[in-house]
């Protein structure tokens, strides 16, 4: 639960990174081709700030839309 947002739940997803080789055939060429697909992660802009939670100060990870939302209050 690291790379997890406290507020929203937001947390990492997956993607794939495509390689492609060759010349596009609006320049003259036979078009691309994809030479390798792998898997990758996107990771959320988390940030660890302390918020006022129940009458007290916590340290938590939160992403950087909840922050601009307003959905927390800083301490």
């Amino acid at each position: 639960m690291s790379r997890v947002c406290t507020i929203c739940g937001k947390g990492p997803m997956a993607g794939r990174s495509i390689a492609l080789r060759g010349l596009a055939k609006k320049k003259g060429g036979v078009g691309k081709k994809i030479t390798g697909v792998t898997k990758r992660r996107f990771l959320p802009n988390l940030q660890t700030i302390r918020i006022i939670q129940n009458g007290g100060s916590k340290r938590v990870k939160v992403c950087t839309s909840c922050i601009k939302a307003g959905k927390i209050q800083k301490a």
